[in-house]
């Protein structure tokens, strides 16, 4: 049964296909090519079921729409970059990159609150664009820096004049600044609307709890940081041409993906009203019954 599909299915699965991903620095064959793809199909289709599941048994909730399934979306959407790259490039060593990464993201969702938003027609629908699209800007952050963490390591082997490594053969470095560039690009078009539609939501929650959703909530100012910094960056490398070629581009994506790192790690710590560890006073109950739902929570970027 469905239902009866956890996490440890898939994060099993993903952790096989990335312990043959790796096996290829050793044994290249045929068949351990095919079990890879095998395994990592399976994990997406076990990971499909699971949030599909989620999104069913959700109502009266807004659908995948907690902290715990962002990570989860995010990791699904690592996976299917994965396969993706792997089926049409499929001598590149892109698994040893990304894969655990997506094994990171669903460690992380274990510790995220897996409660989703409340119902509200407005807010359910901004809800959805706002996590959409902060979701697709991380996915863009961490797949510039794989192309950045590729790129670093192909200049360093290129330029010590050593051969290609047995089983981790990377792209061009071309292709490589190329992916780079527009991972920045997209990330802080991604990130732009994410920010936009959380204001938007946010206006729409504070007309049913104004004490609720402050605006210098650590997690708000956060998030705004975070997307004045991938401004910065898509500015710097557009307007600064250096920037835009090399290493420079490289270390952007780097750069990003740090930042990127620790706000995730901060909205799972740190003291905030979004946090689901936060005590819910008798108000917000009172402003949620007005809603017409539970004490569901989610963390808003």
């Amino acid at each position: 049964m469905i239902s009866g599909i956890t996490t440890t299915c898939f994060a099993a699965s993903y952790a096989v296909a990335f312990l043959l991903e790796l096996a290829r620095l050793l044994l290249r064959h045929a068949a351990r090519r095919v079990l890879t793809l095998g395994f990592a199909t399976a994990g997406l289709v076990a990971q499909t079921l699971y949030l599909g599941y989620r999104a069913y048994v959700a109502p009266p909730a807004a659908p995948l729409s907690s902290a715990f399934d962002w990570f989860m979306l995010a990791a699904w959407a690592l996976v299917i970059v994965y396969l993706y790259l792997t089926l049409f490039h499929p001598a590149v060593s892109y698994g040893i990159f990304i894969l655990p990464l997506a094994l990171a993201l669903i460690g992380a969702a274990q510790f995220a609150n897996p409660e989703p938003f409340p119902q509200s027609p407005a807010a359910q629908i901004w809800v959805t664009i706002h996590l959409t699209f902060w979701l697709l800007g991380a996915v863009a952050v961490i797949v510039g820096f794989v192309a950045g963490l590729m790129y670093l390591l192909q200049a360093w082997r290129l330029k010590h004049k050593l051969p290609p490594a047995r089983g981790l053969r990377l792209p061009s470095l071309e292709w490589l600044e190329r992916i780079g560039g527009r991972a920045i690009v997209l990330s802080v078009l991604m990130a732009g609307i994410g920010t936009l539609s959380g204001i938007v939501l946010n206006l729409i929650l504070h007309r049913y709890q104004r004490d609720q959703l402050p605006w210098t909530d650590p997690i708000v100012w956060q998030s705004g940081c975070m997307f004045v910094w991938f401004l910065a960056t898509a500015l710097f490398n557009a307007l600064y041409k250096p920037a835009r070629q090399g290493r420079k581009v490289a270390y952007l994506t780097i750069a990003n993906f740090v930042f990127l790192a620790i706000f995730l790690t901060l909205q799972l710590v740190a003291s905030s009203q979004h946090n689901p560890r936060t005590r819910v006073t008798a108000s917000t109950l009172s402003a949620w019954e007005k809603m017409g739902t539970g004490t569901s929570q989610i963390i808003c970027f």
